[in-house]
Parts: C-alpha cells; sequence; structure tokens
C-alpha cells in the first residue's frame, strides 16, 4: 500500500471512527449543561496540508452531517464544521511563517511542536465552538452564557485533543 492509499484509509476510518465515538460516547457528556466536547473536528484538524479546499470542504460536511443525523440538529454540525474547515488554510498561512515551517504532511503535535500545534488547535476549535453554540442558541439575550459555554467546551475539547496527540505520537528517547 502506497503512502497516498494508506493516507486515505487511515482518514476514512478515522471519520467513522470519530463520528461513532461523539454520537454513542461524547454527546452523553454534559457537565453542568456548560461541558459538552466536539471531539470529532479532531477529523479536520488532522487532515493532510495538501487536501484541495474542495476535499476538506466536502469532508467536513458530510461529517457534519454525520453528527446532525444521530442527534436531531439539522445542519448545525454541518455548518459549524464546514465553517471550521474554511478557517483551516488561513489559520494555518496565519501562524506559519511559510510552507518550509510546514513539516510532515498532516499538522501534529509531533511534527509542528506545542506553540505552532496549541494556535492552530484552539483557533479552529473556538471556530466550530462559537458557531455550533450561537447558531444553537440563536439569539442574543444568553449572549454571556454562551459564550462561558463555548470556553469551557473548547477547554475541555482541546484537553482531548491533546490527550489523543500524545498517545499517538508519544516522545521517543
Amino acid at each position: 500500500m502506497d503512502v497516498t492509499s494508506r493516507t486515505v484509509f487511515l482518514n476514512i476510518i478515522r471519520f467513522f471512527f470519530l463520528i461513532l465515538l461523539q454520537v454513542l460516547i461524547l454527546n452523553h457528556i454534559n457537565l453542568g449543561g456548560y461541558i459538552n466536547p466536539y471531539f470529532y473536528i479532531f477529523f479536520i484538524l488532522l487532515l493532510p496540508f495538501n487536501t484541495p479546499r474542495w476535499l476538506l470542504l466536502i469532508s467536513a460536511f458530510f461529517l457534519g452531517m454525520g453528527i446532525d443525523l444521530f442527534t436531531n440538529t439539522p445542519g448545525l454540525n454541518a455548518a459549524a464544521s464546514v465553517l471550521t474547515a474554511f478557517a483551516r488554510p488561513f489559520i494555518i498561512s496565519i501562524i506559519s511563517s511559510g510552507p518550509e515551517s510546514l513539516i510532515g504532511d498532516t499538522p501534529s503535535l509531533k511534527n509542528q511542536g506545542l506553540k505552532w500545534f496549541l494556535n492552530y488547535s484552539i483557533s479552529l476549535v473556538l471556530v466550530h465552538h462559537f458557531t455550533l453554540f450561537y447558531l444553537e442558541i440563536f439569539r442574543f439575550d444568553e449572549f454571556f452564557q454562551t459564550l462561558l459555554r463555548v470556553i469551557l467546551s473548547s477547554i475541555f475539547t482541546m484537553l482531548l485533543i491533546l490527550i489523543s496527540e500524545y498517545l499517538m505520537y508519544p516522545k521517543t528517547k
């Protein structure tokens, strides 16, 4: 199996695994009504740098729709996922000093380092969570309550992403 075929295969497996993990386990975590992890966006974060934009947007749409089908939230997760995928190339260009600074094929803690990966993932998680929670509430009378929900859920989601990164790429001596 060549590198491209292996990458496509791993991303397909990751796509379905993250949808199942989200709908079967993580959607049932609701701590105090403020903390809801949305770990499925890890799929968008880990797509290779050279993923064409059209494929990035379509993948994000189907990822979000997969979550929406199981959670009875028609289009909310799809909209948040597509906006996150749309923002991804811009975030990468803002936090990277140039194409030569992008080490490896995919964004990861191991390839780019902690500072770069935190800037990248926190930015995209916040884009996703702001979009999802404010579309869900769709009014501004609970602005600060929703903002607190965005921040707490983003922190919890980031913890899951960092734990996953450390499990996928343990430090070697």
